[in-house]
């Protein structure tokens, strides 16, 4: 389930609103996971990955940004990930239809926390199993999953590095698969080559040998 729920400004990791589902079976201590989300929106910029995942042992963050907006959702690490940014979406969508031009003016922290009774229906459906269950029908247009970054929230705090930075390298690392990629094939098709042409040679010197022999 989804138990935290923030949305913050992305120029300057200005907390928007928030909504928070407590949970005292498990013990967690959600105040430290909402210092964590307030680290995590401080490191954002401009070059930060649209949509990426952040394992934290048995929980993980997932995020969305759009439109200098970022909306993070708290949830346990085996929750469907399609699920959780389908539900980021839809609060993306109602968020941005309801506030999208105050957004750059307001200077006060949680100033769109009315918005938690939107967050909470809107938690409460995708939750719902039956909803669950035909998601894959009515999120069609949904970001492959798959492609989403994945880093560990304690390693990019700790680091004090920009998330930014993790994409450059996730992007280095890609680059440098198609690299890995292309130069296989060359090799391959230059090994297909000398096999065809080694044939060729020995093909050549037996007419020869038969010929020569012959004659």
């Amino acid at each position: 389930m989804v138990t935290l729920t923030m949305i913050a400004r992305v120029e300057d990791g200005l907390p928007l609103a928030a909504s928070m589902q407590e949970d005292e079976q498990s013990g967690r201590d959600l105040q430290q996971y909402q210092n964590q989300a307030k680290q995590l929106f401080r490191k954002l910029n401009a070059q930060s990955p649209s949509r990426c995942t952040l394992e934290a042992g048995d929980m993980a963050f997932h995020y969305l940004i759009e439109q200098g907006v970022c909306y993070l959702a708290l949830c346990e690490a085996s929750f469907p990930k399609k699920t959780v940014f389908a539900y980021l979406e839809d609060l993306q969508t109602e968020f941005h239809d309801q506030y999208g031009r105050r957004v750059p003016t307001v200077s006060r922290p949680y100033s769109f926390i009315e918005f938690d009774t939107y967050i909470q229906k809107t938690k409460k459906s995708y939750i719902d199993s039956r909803a669950r269950r035909n998601l894959g029908s009515i999120n069609t247009e949904l970001h492959d999953v798959q492609r989403i970054m994945v880093a560990n929230i304690e390693e990019v705090l700790q680091r004090g590095e920009a998330l930014s930075a993790l994409d450059t390298k996730a992007s280095n690392l890609s680059s440098l698969s198609k690299k890995y990629r292309s130069d296989a094939k060359y090799l391959n098709t230059r090994s297909t080559y000398a096999k065809v042409a080694a044939g060729a040679v020995f093909f050549i010197t037996l007419i020869v040998y038969v010929r020569f022999w012959w004659l």
